[in-house]
């Protein structure tokens, strides 16, 4: 009923409306189907205007455009196109990973750019690298919020905290710069002051054993202690988890965001009141477990254009070797719990979401070589619908909801006033998620920065 009164109200706005609303130098995207991101159908026949980096305004599309509207202005003649907003990460890591190498010393400014126009030519205007940020990250971020750099926009969560010897693992190949592991509750809260002077969007903390193969995990003393040192300092939380159990304490003492899904156990009417209480934002990183197996299982994906124009050559060389496909295969203990993790994500995030949880979208993307910018954003749309969703609240989760999380409220939605952040697509992602695969442009800030898939290379 909302979603009609709001198309009702907004139709009415239209009738109303003059039809010269585009100024010398403005762009008149034309006949567009327009996904707002609010939620509510599809709007037939738009003309969306584009002034500098931010809608000027949304009107019923001109009979004739170039005439109804000032001759200055450039129109795209989008007819039986759909315009959605650029989608925003709100978990992901950059710099992290290069080819099939991942770690700290692949942070550097050009890899960062590099995977940043990569986001930017999936759709995804906005992304949060959430921990293991370094110097590089705070020197790129302001140019990158000006529009002073390509590549989608990026926020962060500073380092983030972990644990001695535990996670996030040394594996990762990590710096002693990139995560703070306290041993006490006071260094912990030193280092949470110390992160507040770099003002991120959010703390990270790792909250999880990795299957068991860890020794410890942050403890619910330290973690709370970091939780309310944030909270002294402005700061939101955001835990990487894994356990209803640990997802229940964390939320009992105060964390603000979970960024990872629940995926041990079905969630109970305690954990969703609680949620509720404590207005907890959830990440589900829907993808994250499958990620382990799926190029394994399904070598045909290096032929699919959303997938290789992400790939750098020496990760499509990987996939493409058996040999390396049969290892991932043969542990079969490993595949059964990553199945079975991705298994109880799917059911949780649908219970969730169907309870009035707020739902933001993530994928991991970037943390290891098997999470992959751009493919992982779109297949995680995918895992939504699959999960239950339609395809309208999966598109929510990444555009107005995503943005929500951050408290970003320039950008996730197609309305007037808001940063021109678009993604042009063929065909109709209302009826079928999967057209959101098939890009023809993407706009950042006002000004087209990609077409489709074919004109991208890694």
């Amino acid at each position: 009923m909302k979603h009609a009164l709001g198309a009702s109200l907004l139709i009415f706005a239209w009738m109303a409306a003059p039809l010269s609303h585009a100024a010398p130098g403005s762009t008149v995207l034309h006949d567009v189907r327009l996904i707002d991101g609010n939620g509510g159908k599809p709007l037939e026949h738009v003309d969306v205007v584009i002034r500098g980096e931010r809608i000027a305004a949304v009107t019923p599309a001109a009979s004739n455009a170039a005439a109804a509207r000032d001759a200055s202005a450039d129109v795209v003649n989008l007819s039986g196109k759909t315009l959605l907003p650029g989608l925003t990460s709100d978990h992901s890591h950059l710099g992290m990973t290069n080819g099939t190498r991942s770690g700290g010393v692949n942070q550097t400014p050009e890899n960062i750019l590099r995977q940043l126009r990569q986001y930017e030519a999936y759709g995804i205007t906005t992304v949060t690298s959430l921990g293991l940020n370094q110097q590089s990250f705070y020197d790129l971020a302001p140019q990158l919020h000006a529009g002073a750099l390509p590549g989608a926009d990026l926020f962060g969560a500073d380092r983030g905290f972990g644990v001695p010897d535990g996670a996030p693992p040394g594996s990762m190949g990590l710096l002693d710069t990139q995560v703070y592991r306290p041993r006490t509750e006071e260094e912990a809260r030193q280092e949470v002051r110390e992160t507040a002077t770099r003002h991120p969007a959010l703390v990270k903390i790792w909250v999880d054993d990795f299957h068991g193969q860890m020794p410890d995990k942050l403890s619910p003393p330290m973690y709370k202690a970091i939780i309310d040192e944030a909270h002294r300092q402005g700061l939101r939380v955001a835990a990487h988890i894994f356990y209803l159990q640990d997802a229940k304490q964390l939320v009992a003492d105060g964390v603000d965001v979970l960024a990872h899904g629940v995926r041990d156990v079905p969630v109970d009417r305690d954990f969703i009141a609680a949620m509720k209480s404590h207005h907890v934002w959830y990440i589900p990183t829907l993808g994250l477990d499958e990620g382990f197996y799926l190029f394994a299982e399904h070598p045909e994906l290096v032929s699919d254009p959303l997938l290789a124009h992400a790939l750098q050559p020496e990760l499509a060389g990987q996939f493409a070797d058996p040999a390396w496909r049969q290892k991932i295969l043969s542990d079969t203990k490993k595949l059964a719990t990553d199945k079975s993790a991705a298994a109880m994500n799917l059911r949780n995030v649908k219970t969730l979401y169907d309870a009035g949880i707020r739902v933001g979208f993530g994928t991991d993307s970037g943390a290891t070589p098997l999470r992959i910018a751009g493919f992982a954003e779109h297949h995680e749309l995918a895992l939504l619908v699959k999960a239950g969703l339609t395809p309208l609240q999966a598109i929510g989760t990444a555009t107005k909801n995503a943005a929500a999380l951050l408290h970003l409220d320039d950008r996730g939605v197609i309305e007037t006033g808001k940063l021109a952040d678009l993604i042009v697509v063929d065909g109709d992602p209302a009826r079928d998620i999967a057209d959101v695969d098939k890009i023809e442009a993407v706009w950042h800030r006002g000004r087209k920065v990609a077409g489709d898939l074919n004109s991208f290379s890694p």
